[in-house]
């Protein structure tokens, strides 16, 4: 697999995964808070599998 999400865009996945899973574990939302698993663990790898599909990359281009 090839990195296809970039630095801005991996540490706001972090973040916004963070967030949503410390939220749903204080039972601050529901349990679709959970979700935040997914854009953290996309942006802990690099990879996002419906960039792919779609063709998308935020890495920057490499020389």
């Amino acid at each position: 697999m090839k990195s296809n999400v970039g630095g801005i865009d991996r540490v706001l996945r972090i973040v916004v995964g963070v967030a949503l899973i410390a939220l749903a574990a204080t039972g601050t939302v529901g349990v679709w808070g959970y979700i935040g698993v997914v854009p953290l663990l996309t942006g802990l790898i690099g990879w996002c599998g419906l960039y792919a599909l779609l063709g998308i990359s935020t890495c920057p281009m490499k020389k």
